[in-house]
């Protein structure tokens, strides 16, 4: 009889989780990855997962107006909003790490077949709109032997909230002090000049129609849209192109913090691409503290979905052009997890 009722609740678990939907907002930085990751886990356990590419700054709102169950960001929250959500909700946000990636210049210059190249301060000057024409001797100094045409150049950037934004942004406050002082470091800035595109895709878009256009975006918007990305010149002096081994490069630092919190922009490291960083999902750490939990039922299913995302799911990642979270990333979210709670039940 024992053995019976052990296999019915075998059984009845699965089924359970398959009734369930989850949903979840934010970073468009990952979108393409998480459409791999839902799609898989739903054939997995039949699960739902439900992602609003909106960009990071409205999944972290959404978060806050609790009508997701998770957000999703490649900005990790500031300390003042870590302090805001446990004044307002007396739970942390716990940060779960789900891949790596790059944030690359996308030009759109038809003719040329090499990547161009660019240190940090010329990309900040670019998009201070100080670099009026492609054939500028600053461009041809560091790209010698391109012929570089004398287009205009037209800046692309973010229109909405966004942690691809945050992430480009850090990195050009870190290597240009006119930057930093100007335009500072944020999900949505006061851009000096260019036109506004929603989300990666929407970057991509008009970079692509725009001769003479430059813009940031994720590695993969560049690589499906086919649109040309430069080389960026590190801290050690190497002009490195993003790619899975340059990603997880930027990635091999030392003193790893336990709540995941950690930025890779403007790497020290000698083969690392500048422009690299983790992306995050967001969840409450008492998750019965968030009213679009309506049982442990979506807990548990929610628990078990971040938790195969940080292990199996990460086969999914590099055949998308993101890298794989390293040892040290994994384990630290395993103890986050495990941290996690319904109803002061644990989840595992």
């Amino acid at each position: 009889m024992l053995r019976r009722f052990f296999w019915l609740v075998f059984l009845l678990v699965p089924a359970l989780a398959a009734g369930v939907t989850l949903n979840g907002a934010g970073a468009t930085f990952p979108y393409p990855l998480y459409a791999k990751y839902f799609s898989a886990y739903h054939k997995l356990t039949g699960v739902r997962v439900n992602y609003q590419s909106i960009g990071s700054g409205g999944g972290i709102r959404q978060l806050y107006a609790q009508t997701v169950h998770f957000g999703a960001s490649d900005a990790p929250l500031t300390d003042e909003q870590v302090e805001a959500f446990e004044r307002k909700f007396g739970t942390a946000v716990v940060h779960v790490p789900t891949a790596l990636g790059a944030v690359v210049p996308i030009y759109n210059l038809p003719g040329l077949s090499t990547p161009l190249r660019f240190s940090g301060p010329l990309l900040a000057d670019l998009f201070l709109g100080k670099v009026k024409k492609w054939n500028d001797p600053r461009i041809a100094e560091l790209n010698p032997g391109v012929k570089l045409p004398p287009f205009p150049v037209t800046v692309v950037h973010r229109s909405d909230g966004s942690g691809t934004t945050y992430v480009w942004t850090e990195y050009l406050a870190k290597v240009s002090q006119e930057w930093r002082d100007r335009v500072g470091v944020g999900k949505s800035v006061s851009w000096p000049t260019g036109l506004g595109g929603k989300g990666n895709e929407g970057v991509a878009g008009l970079v692509r129609q725009t001769p003479g256009a430059i813009g940031y975006a994720e590695l993969v918007y560049a690589v499906q849209n086919k649109i040309a990305y430069g080389a960026v010149q590190n801290r050690a002096g190497k002009f490195v192109l993003a790619d899975l081994a340059t990603v997880k490069a930027a990635a091999a630092i030392d003193d790893f913090p336990t709540d995941t919190r950690v930025s890779l922009t403007d790497t020290p490291a000698l083969d690392g691409y500048p422009v690299a960083s983790f992306t995050w999902i967001l969840v409450y750490r008492d998750l019965d503290k968030n009213r679009a939990f309506k049982s442990k039922a979506e807990a548990k299913a929610l628990f078990d979905l971040l938790w195969w995302i940080v292990h199996d799911g990460q086969k999914l990642n590099e055949a998308l052009h993101y890298a794989a979270l390293p040892e040290v990333a994994v384990r630290a979210s395993e103890a986050n997890l495990r941290a996690l709670r319904y109803r002061g039940e644990p989840l595992e």
